[in-house]
Order: C-alpha cells, then structure tokens, then sequence
C-alpha cells in the first residue's frame, strides 16, 4: 500500500503568550475545576545517564466550563505528539478528542520521562512513556468524576456510567464533567483503576488528523522565532570561528555606533549586539572585530579526527557491548572463509528549519524563558547555575519547535538569551542565523565501525566481531564516565541473527569537537555495519540476501515477520526495472521492529531512490496516522544523512555553512513511491520518530553496493565517494 496523510484537523487549543506556571495555578485556583496530578503506581525509573530516580506524574485540567486540557509532558516538534497524548487521555475519559486541548507543562518533577530519565523529549520516547501513565491518568479522571456523581446523588456509583464529557445515571440524571470537577477534586485519587481493552478503543489506534495542522497552516501556531513580549529587544551573537574558543580582545566602537544598537555584551561563549530590531543587531554585529583565543581545537581536521579514531581503536579501553557468545577468535581460525572490514560514518548537523532562538526575560532576581526546548528540566538547571537564580524563580513556557532532531536538547542558546537579558535589562530575543547553526553544532559523532566474520563451508556464519570507536555523547551532555558504557553508542549493535559465537565492543574516544545527538544516534553507525557485513557474507555463499537473513532468525518471528513481507510487497522476488537495483536491511530500535527494502539506480555515481518498501511491527499504535508521517520523515530524513549529509572541519572550523553546502533532500530527490506495511500488534508500543531513519541508510547501501558490484562502505554515498568505493 502507498501511504498518505490527510492534512485537515481539528484547531488545536494551545495557549499562546501565556505562562504555563501562571496557567495551572490560574486555572487550578480560579476555576474551581479539577486538576489532577495522578501517579503511576510502582513505575519508579532509574536514569541510566543521570542515575537518578524519579517518579513519573502527568496532569489533567477539566474546568467548570467542561474544558479538557492535558498538560503536556512532551514538546511538539513536528513528530504529532499533540495528538497522541490526548488520544490517551481522551480514550479512558471517553470524549471526543477534539474536545481535549493541549498545553506545555511548565519545569517539574511531575513531568518527568520516565523512559528517558529527565524532563526531556527525545529517544522515540513519547508515546512509550505515555502508553500506561496517561491512560491510568485519564481512568483515574474518571473514576473520580463517577464518585462525585455518586455522592452527589446519593446512588450507587455501579448505576453511573461516564461519556461524551458528562455522566449521566438513572432516572436521567446527568451532569457534565465540568459541574462534577470541584466535588471530583475533593476526593481521594484511586490507585487502582481498570484500564479498557484495546477491543473496546473507539480512539486509540484509529487514524486520526492532527490537531494542531490549521494553526500551522493558518500562521496562529506560536514558534520560538514568533515570540514577542513587551519592551523586548533582540540580540545577534558573534561566537568563536572554532567551538570552545574564547573571546581575548573586544573593538565594539563602530558597532555600538550603527543605528538602533543599545548594548554590546560580553557573554560566556561569545558577544551579543544587542538593538531594537534583529537585523539591525545583525548588522551591527559585522562592525566587531574580536581577538580570539581559538582554544585546543585550532588545528582539528576531519582528517585528524579520524586517524585518532582508527588509533584509539586499537589503543583506548574496550567496553564490552554484552558477554561474548562462545569462542570468537577460535572459530575465526577454523572458518571456511573470513571477511573484514572497515564502516566509516561522518559527522553530521542537525540543522532544522529554526534556527536556534530563544527569549529571555530577566527582572528582580527571577527569570522567564520563552522558546522551543525539548529539555525543560536542564534548561532551568543551566540558566541557574550560570546567572545565580534559584531554580524556583525560573519559569519556562515551551513553544512549538521548528525542528528539533536532538539540536533543541542542547541549553547554549537558552543560556546565552538569559545572560543578555540580564545584562541589558530587557526582555531579550536572541536569533542565530543558519551559519551560526551550522557552525555552532553539536555534532553527530564520526564513527568507525570494524568487523570481522567467518563462515563455514556451506557460506553459514560461525563468528561474528564488531568494534565501533566514536565520541561518546551521553559523557559530554551528562557527566558519564569514560569508562561507563554509554548506551547511546549500542543502539542496534547486537542484531538479531542467530550466530553462534559473538563479541561486540565500543571504545570510547574524545575525536576534539562537542557532541549531541541527532536523530536516531548510534543507530545508523551500527545497522550499516551489520547489515553489510551481512550482505558481503551472503554474496559470498550465493544466497540471496533475504533469504540468507531468514535462516538466522529461527525463534524470532517478529523479525522474520517484518523481512517476509518486506520481500513480498517490495516484489523482491521478480525483476527489478531495467538499471535498478534492491537492497535490504533488518533491525530493531527503540522496541520496534523494521524491515526495508530500498529500491535504486546509480547514473555515473549519482544515486536515485526510486522506491522504498517499509514494514514495521512497533506494537500497539496510539495514532497510526502519525506512524506514516513519523516512516515518510524518517525516510527523508535518513537519506538526506546517507547520499549527501557530512560536516568537515579544518582549521577547527566546520566547512559547510549553510543548505547549499549542507544539503537536505529536495522533493525532486525524494522517492517518488514509499509502501508502508504496520504490522498489527498488541504489544506495548515502541517508538517509532527514530529507527526508520537508520534503516534506510543501511537499505540504500546494500541496493547500491548491488548496482555497483561493490560494497558502500562509507557515508554518505555521494558520486564522488560512489566512485571511490
């Protein structure tokens, strides 16, 4: 089936220029309405990367006026969590979903990702973190709106039933759910509730279009770029050529002379002009001349970063993935045939559509953020320890994002706003432009990937050894050891074959830049390498590749599963069209499991992907609907990475500046054709934003190395490296 979305949707009810802090305690105190923090009970969570433990809560607003609101927990950044979150809520309240509005949550305990450890949205976690906690919290909503009914009508809560926003028992009693909400508020908040079964779902799992689609069609939806307070000026930040440089010497007299300027100000990681408009802080902004101290990262190359890599491989600490299977070295020796090989992965930026921008206003010792974050929490703690304000006097109201991708976990620009804010006085709107974003990254890491694989004399695989050496992100952002395994480094390390004898390894390896992560992370580094690998091994026995894979997968039937019909509905078994060829790929990220098939030519090095064959199995589906928008992003998105995404650096300075040089793909280059199978599942559901952008990078090799007659071993698949290959 080709898929498709539908763009019409319900207008979304997301309020805009108002506090979020200032919003719960208005309505919770004003309306008389319920608002109710519920609790998952015994889903206590340890952070892998923070090591902290933390209690997950939700929260949700009905209000006199039977106004349903879910506070959300996660930023909507374009991957539809808008919508999925209230279909949850909506599902166990039974209303109509567009009766349910959304609003950001503000900083707080009560709104931590329970999957990810911190009050952060990324990891494909949205959906999996909510699956049980906003269900029981809409349950628990009510089963306390019955009871208030009950006592309020002195009858038997069995006689009473709950939907369509009111509740209504015999005689034709009813009341709203607004009316019931103060008497609702009063009363305990149960623990246990029965959930419904997915049988009786009249929203979950329905296609569903997205609520907030009009507002951005019609220009009402609020970005950080749209902000605008009273008195608020705006700021340009001139930062070092080369990341971690500092500032030695400031000539700020022509710029302090250009028309509009108010200020210029010396901040922690470069120098703001501050002027009464944006271009004119831009403008000004060209008058410094700045001395810089270029720091450590003066002479990096990309060149030199990746000779430190293919050293620290074999030099630096070895963390072991898992417990090796069997004896690899030894059945290395007695292999029929032995492969060994090298996968390379490039540095790459995030660069969404919005560019970097937030807004900051400080006064008396307090401060209120305002822009697109996906890390609420960290952007408290950050503004906090740099400007000295305690971290119950900062406020933060999230805007829609224009992108995100991982970029928006990051805290430098929120940081800089606040330290101009301060220093000037003023509501302050700092604004990067795409050179600054695409100069200023953190960057997805480079890695190296090294395999090494035997086969016995029938071509089956007897070892298996992989070793990727990369910069580890989660020790940059979060304080983990070097000597900690990251587990932002192994996502699909391990694949799913059965092979006998097994090791899997990563070194851990400081390349000289700052790193973040990007969509998907590791997944791409290490779903190239084993799915390659896999190829080389099954070309080299005669076996078709499907085939070769299906015969490792004994005892894995959601796998199997996904790869048969992928080889079904792709028609991997008839010819392709004349000049193309077909590459597949398996993996599993994030609870889902995907297959997919890559269909391609290659025109003197230039690939084209003609189509892209996609089956997944992510269990349960909240909003299938946005798992087709969520497989179509991610296929974009993915081969933007894998035909032309690199950032190079030289000098310490990255060399790609802005889209003409750091391309995405153009819809002139995007697949004309992408079949997406779901796969029904009662599973839990398993995340869904991220893997399909791995996957079909790995695909898009393999059908390339098959039109080609040799094997893509590094990224990305430009005609330059094409040729190369």
């Amino acid at each position: 089936m080709t898929a498709f979305i539908a763009s019409n949707a319900a207008e979304p009810a997301v309020p805009a220029g108002v506090s979020r802090r200032g919003f719960l305690k208005g309505s919770a105190l004003a309306s008389g309405g319920l608002l109710l923090g519920f609790v998952v009970p015994g889903s206590r969570t340890v952070a892998v990367a923070a090591g902290i433990v933390h209690t997950p809560n939700a929260w949700v607003h009905i209000a006199d006026d039977n106004t349903i609101t879910l506070i959300s927990h996660q930023s909507e950044m374009g991957q539809g969590v808008y919508t999925a979150l209230p279909m949850l809520i909506a599902e166990e309240l039974n209303v109509d979903i567009r009766k349910v509005h959304v609003a950001i949550a503000p900083p707080g305990k009560a709104y931590i990702n329970a999957v990810l450890g911190g009050q952060l949205t990324g990891g494909s976690a949205s959906v999996r973190d909510s699956w049980e906690k906003l269900r029981i919290g809409g349950a628990q909503v009510r089963e306390m709106l019955i009871s208030a009914a009950a006592a309020r009508w002195k009858i038997d809560r069995a006689q009473l039933a709950a939907a369509d926003g009111m509740v209504t028992g015999p005689g034709g009693r009813s009341a709203t759910y607004g009316q019931l909400a103060a008497d609702a508020s009063k009363l305990p908040v149960p623990n246990d509730v029965p959930l419904k079964s997915p049988k009786d779902f009249r929203i979950v799992g329905k296609p569903t279009k997205r609520l907030d689609t009009p507002s951005k069609v019609n220009g009402t939806a609020r970005f950080g770029i749209d902000v605008k307070l009273p008195g608020m000026v705006y700021a340009s930040v001139e930062q070092s050529p080369v990341l971690g440089g500092t500032a030695k010497a400031v000539y700020d007299v022509e710029a302090r002379a250009m028309p509009g300027v108010i200020d210029v100000v010396r901040i922690n990681d470069g120098v703001a002009v501050v002027a009464d408009s944006w271009w004119r802080a831009r403008k000004a902004r060209d008058k410094l001349k700045i001395v810089w101290d270029e720091g450590p990262a003066a002479n990096l190359s990309s060149a030199s970063m990746a000779e430190g890599i293919r050293k620290a491989a074999d030099t630096e600490k070895v963390l072991e993935v898992q417990k090796p299977v069997g004896d690899v070295d030894a059945a290395l020796k007695t292999a029929a045939k032995t492969f060994k090989a090298e996968y390379w992965s490039p540095n790459l930026a995030h660069a969404p559509i919005e560019p970097m921008n937030f807004t900051a206003s400080y006064e008396n010792g307090k401060l209120h953020l305002v822009g697109p974050t996906q890390f609420q929490q960290g952007a408290v703690g950050a503004v906090s320890a740099v400007l000295g304000v305690k971290p119950e006097d900062v406020t933060v109201e999230t805007t829609f994002l224009g992108g995100g991708f991982g970029r928006r976990l990051e805290l430098d620009f929120i940081v800089q706003a606040a330290q101009v804010s301060k220093a000037v006085g003023k509501p302050v709107k700092v604004v990067w432009t795409r050179e600054d974003d695409m100069t200023h990254d953190f960057y997805r890491p480079m890695a190296l990937n090294q395999v090494e694989a035997g086969v016995d004399a029938n071509g089956n695989p007897v070892a298996f050894k992989m070793r990727m050496t990369s910069q580890g992100v989660t020790q940059r952002a979060f304080g983990l050891p070097k000597e900690k395994l990251d587990p932002f480094m192994i996502e699909a390390a391990v694949a799913a074959y059965n092979v006998p004898n097994t090791r899997h390894e990563v070194v851990n390896h400081d390349a000289g830049i700052r790193v973040g992560y990007l969509r998907s992370v590791s997944h791409p580094f290490n779903v190239f390498a084993n799915e390659g690998m896999m190829d080389e091994m099954a070309a080299a026995a005669g076996k078709d590749p499907i085939a070769y894979r299906l015969a490792l997968l004994d005892g894995k039937p959601r796998f199997s599963n996904v790869l048969k019909l992928a080889a079904e509905k792709s028609g991997w078994n008839t010819p392709a069209p004349a000049g193309h060829f077909r590459g597949v790929a398996l993996m599993e990220g994030y609870g889902t499991v995907m297959a997919m098939v890559s269909e391609v030519s290659v025109d003197e090095g230039k690939v084209t992907v003609h189509r892209v064959t996609t089956v997944v199995d992510l269990g349960y589906m909240v909003n299938p609907d946005t798992v087709v928008a969520q497989l179509q992003s991610s296929v974009a998105f993915g081969l933007s990475a894998a035909l032309m995404g690199e950032i190079t650096f030289a000098n310490g300075r990255a060399q790609q500046t802005n889209y003409d040089t750091y391309p995405v793909i153009r819809m002139n280059e995007h697949p004309p054709v992408i079949d997406i199978v779901l796969v029904p599942s009662t599973e839990k559901p398993g995340g869904i934003g991220e893997p399909g952008a791995a996957v079909i990078q790995a695909a898009t090799a393999n059908a390339v190395s098959a039109a080609i007659g040799k094997r893509i071993r590094r990224l990305p698949m430009t005609p330059e490296n094409v040729m190369k290959a």
